[in-house]
């Protein structure tokens, strides 16, 4: 398997003025969440930001409360942390799936997520992962939603110049370039 196997790692992003992310956990397996938990606040604090901590029953939960977040808040970026262990039963995939497609669909709508939702056969499997001195998923998670904030930032404001927006803030209602723009 990939018990050796080296990858590459992102280099941090820097930023120009703070970073504010929300963490929402599901501290389903409490230990597993806490280190999860714990390496993606490390890796928040490492790029100079600031996180907010919520809590949520399960993973299903997590994308809503991102959706809700976003909506009433000003948070730059999300990390979504938990753990979903298989059991005996098809829920582990409802679960898994169902989670993962609605972060998804909520990063195509433009918010910065760093997904680190463990989806694991067995707890073995899962505290390995969750390890911040190990695999450290919470801060690859954290690292994650980082570099997306990094490229919303970089991109934000440019405009392809294309489709129906006015090329300036003014909109001419009628008459000639000489008039007043407002109404």
């Amino acid at each position: 398997m990939a018990g050796n196997e080296q990858h590459y790692v992102l280099e941090r992003p820097s930023f120009d003025r703070p970073v504010k992310i929300l963490i929402v956990v599901s501290p389903y397996y409490k230990d597993i969440a806490d280190n999860l938990v714990a390496g993606a606040k490390a890796e928040i604090e490492a790029a100079g930001g600031t996180w907010e901590l919520v809590e949520m029953p399960g993973a299903l939960e997590i994308p809503t409360a991102i959706g809700i977040s976003d909506r009433a808040s000003n948070f730059d970026g999300y990390v979504a942390l938990g753990c979903v262990i298989r059991g005996e039963t098809t829920h582990y995939e409802t679960v898994c799936n169902d989670s993962s497609r609605a972060l998804q669909l909520l990063g195509l709508q433009g918010l910065c997520i760093g997904n680190g939702i463990l989806t694991v056969e067995n707890r073995a499997q899962a505290e390995v992962r969750a390890d911040a001195m190990g695999q450290n998923k919470g801060g690859g998670a954290a690292a994650a939603a980082l570099h997306l904030v990094a490229l919303a930032r970089k991109w934000r404001g440019q405009s392809k110049g294309i489709g129906f927006k006015p090329a300036s803030e003014n909109i001419l209602l009628a008459g000639d370039n000489d008039g007043p723009t407002t109404a």
